[in-house]
């Protein structure tokens, strides 16, 4: 019997999806590039990757609702078989001070970043193979507190409190749960709506003074999906260069 070689990535049409995605195919997986909207990106990031040599298909889903995320896994397993790894990219930031006229926004939030985390979770229990990965991303903003990020923050330390408790509820199984949290990477979604001078700030808040590139989230949710990484459990990596 083969061993499951199958990776689940969600959010992974652009940006930091498409970075992990690109290196776990890179390194032998079959790639599941779950999507929300986006077919069209989505379907050049398996463009990029059946060109380099690798596996993928793409398949839609909302992960914060289970009946489509249902449907998602269902899909996955028989397009790709047995699922190794699955790791959890799909976000939202919505920008919103910690005011009344701003709880939909908290609200979408945290069904997006965190219930969505839940629901991930419950499924990997189910469809994860012995020693598998599930790797859930979480952001070094924890560590800052800035004004305007209250939902993103709140949601976010759900996600690293329910990785270490994950970790434990999937004792004896030999699978790994662990997030990584990365600083400011240059992508999309961090560009949008920041002024020049702002993204510089940013920049150099870091001992490193650069921002993070996809790749270096990728790398580092590589190595936790590796056999390489199988000691680390119940962590929450910090590949911000110094940022927090």
């Amino acid at each position: 019997m083969t061993t499951p070689n199958t990776a689940l990535v969600t959010g992974a049409s652009r940006g930091i999806g498409r970075a992990i995605a690109q290196r776990l195919a890179a390194d032998g997986f079959t790639l599941i590039v779950n999507y929300a909207r986006d077919a069209a990106a989505a379907a050049d990031t398996v463009t990029e990757i059946t060109a380099a040599g690798g596996k993928a298909v793409a398949l839609q889903a909302d992960v914060s609702d289970p009946q489509q995320l249902q449907q998602l896994f269902s899909d996955a397993v028989q397009a790709a078989g047995p699922i190794a790894a699955i790791v959890h990219n799909a976000g939202i930031l919505p920008m919103a001070n910690i005011a009344l006229e701003h709880l939909e926004s908290f609200d979408q939030c945290v069904a997006v970043n965190l219930r969505s985390t839940f629901l991930l979770m419950g499924h990997a229990r189910e469809q994860l193979s012995e020693g598998g990965r599930f790797v859930a991303l979480s952001s070094s903003v924890l560590a800052r507190n800035f004004p305007g990020y209250g939902p993103y923050i709140a949601a976010k330390a759900g996600v690293e409190g329910l990785i270490r408790v994950f970790a434990n509820e999937l004792r004896g199984r030999q699978i790994t749960a662990n997030a990584v949290a990365p600083g400011p990477v240059a992508t999309e979604l961090f560009f949008k709506g920041k002024t020049p001078e702002q993204i510089a700030q940013l920049a150099a808040m870091n001992p490193l003074e650069r921002l993070g590139e996809p790749e270096d989230i990728a790398n580092t949710v590589a190595f936790l999906c590796s056999q390489d990484g199988g000691w680390v459990n119940g962590q929450v990596l910090r590949a911000n260069g110094g940022f927090a």
